[in-house]
């Protein structure tokens, strides 16, 4: 009896010995597997993102646009950019809203003179407005090259906007305040479209009549 009574209990100990190392052998799994994680994680937070050389970068005081885009601008057509040399991909990237520097005042701001006024009737009145414009940038010059190259487009785009606004509204400060802004936001998105960047800062009013 005492025998029979004995062989249970070994047989439950090696079951309690079994499942322990059952448990051990899959908390050492996850543990590596979580370290596996963590490092992947850290390689890809190493390796970053990689830039676009197409991408206008800031110019800072003492900097001129054209140097700062000759720098960073890609070779032209049948050379070897500095990514392609390196064995990186530069991905297509969609539209980019080119941030404004926090700190204005360390970097260098390009004005451009759009060279023909825009002359436009107004919504609901026998009056026209007659505007030029000028637009600000910090970025290198392929902003304002690409304002040049895609003058007709902007020309347009600005025409159909003044078509719609009142002449009670632009002859306030506060009216041509919002006109400047609407200015901005449809010169970038034409760049945008265009080119995949915007870059434009501000729009200065250079004339401005109303009649």
């Amino acid at each position: 009896m005492s025998k029979d009574a004995e062989a249970p209990k070994k047989k439950g100990g090696g079951s309690k010995k079994l499942i322990i190392i059952i448990a051990a052998v899959a908390l050492l799994g996850g543990g590596g597997a979580a370290a596996g994680f963590y490092v992947a994680g850290s390689m890809h937070k190493v390796a970053g993102p990689t830039i676009d050389p197409n991408m206008p970068r800031l110019v800072k005081k003492g900097e001129k646009p054209e140097d700062v885009a000759a720098k960073f601008a890609p070779p032209a057509e049948g050379g070897e950019s500095s990514s392609e040399a390196e064995g990186v991909e530069v991905p297509e990237h969609a539209p980019v809203d080119l941030p404004r520097p926090k700190n204005t005042s360390a970097y260098q701001a390009t004005y451009y003179q759009i060279p023909a006024p825009f002359t436009s009737n107004m919504a609901d009145s026998d009056g026209f407005a007659q505007i030029s414009i000028a637009v600000a940038t910090y970025y290198d010059k392929r902003v304002i090259d690409a304002v040049q190259t895609h003058e007709l487009a902007i020309r347009s785009a600005i025409l159909m906007m003044l078509t719609q606004e009142q002449e009670m509204d632009l002859a306030t400060p506060q009216g041509k305040e919002r006109l400047q802004q609407k200015l901005v936001k449809i010169i970038n998105g034409v760049l945008k479209d265009k080119t995949g960047y915007s870059g434009v800062d501000n729009v200065y009013f250079t004339n401005f009549v109303i009649q």
